[in-house]
């Protein structure tokens, strides 16, 4: 799942607008009042692949009982105990891009904090609410929130794909895996081509274990533009609270070598101002 932001076409380059990931949709629990905020967001943004605006939600689509397995295995039931995620996210291809962006974000309040650097390598710093982001600053707008949305995903893919009734899941059974020998059930996530954007019908293909953990993810862009392939691990598993975090994926975009890694991950529990690192 390698789609990272699309801002704005004046502020993003093509390499950013390609490794941003910006599908935000409805989160659970308490969480929800952010996530609401996010879908609106994500009609603006883009994907590490694709630029998907997506379609309203529809709870009378039928899903595959392996989706909400998957989202327990990474925390389901138990998100709505956190209170703050603290993490780095780091991207490279391979002579193209490479980044790292730090974060602390509070679910339940829509409160970001960020780190990172401009296209020119001066350091940024900024904090703000979701909620308060039509009069944030430019940068805030058209950049780093984009950021946040694709960093999220790569960091919550498995709760958003279960989140997200916009898309069609089907359960294709056991597959042989993209990457390497063996194979793993095939579950695919589908967005909807009436969607609109600037690449609608993406599709992920979530290859998964029998312990209901994504072992490899390979990602099909719905329009004519790059990366029209993207195909990566899923390893590095830790646990972050009752969260479960895939924190390595390496693999290909376009042929490219693509390495996404997550560092400094640590939540903080309802109640407890103590940050648990993730192990």
């Amino acid at each position: 799942m390698t789609r990272l932001a699309h801002t704005t076409e004046s502020r993003v380059t093509s390499v950013e607008r390609v490794l941003y990931i910006a599908k935000a949709q409805a989160a659970p629990c308490k969480g929800r009042r952010f996530t609401t905020k996010l879908r609106r967001i994500a009609a603006i943004c883009c994907l590490l692949f694709g630029g998907l605006v997506l379609a309203p939600s529809s709870s009378a689509q039928q899903r595959p009982p392996i989706l909400e397995n998957i989202a327990k295995t990474y925390g389901l039931d138990s998100y709505g105990q956190i209170e703050a995620i603290r993490y780095t996210w780091n991207g490279e291809i391979t002579g193209l891009f490479k980044a790292a962006h730090a974060w602390e974000w509070e679910p339940k309040t829509g409160k970001i904090s960020y780190e990172g650097k401009d296209k020119d390598g001066n350091p940024v710093k900024a904090t703000y609410v979701q909620s308060q982001l039509n009069s944030a600053p430019a940068n805030v707008r058209e950049q780093i929130e984009p950021s946040f949305v694709n960093d999220n995903y790569w960091l919550l893919f498995p709760l958003h794909a279960y989140w997200d009734t916009s898309a069609t899941v089907t359960d294709k059974g056991v597959q042989k895996l993209p990457i390497g020998t063996g194979s793993a059930t095939l579950v695919s996530v589908k967005y909807p081509a009436e969607a609109g954007g600037f690449t609608p019908g993406d599709t992920w293909d979530l290859y998964v274990g029998k312990d209901n953990r994504v072992v490899q993810f390979v990602y099909h862009r719905g329009g004519p533009k790059p990366p029209q392939l993207v195909t990566a691990t899923w390893t590095g598993y830790k646990k972050a609270g009752p969260l479960l975090i895939s924190t390595e994926h390496r693999g290909t975009a376009d042929g490219k070598p693509l390495h996404i890694f997550i560092t400094d991950l640590a939540v903080k529990l309802t109640g407890s101002d103590t940050w648990i690192k993730a192990q």
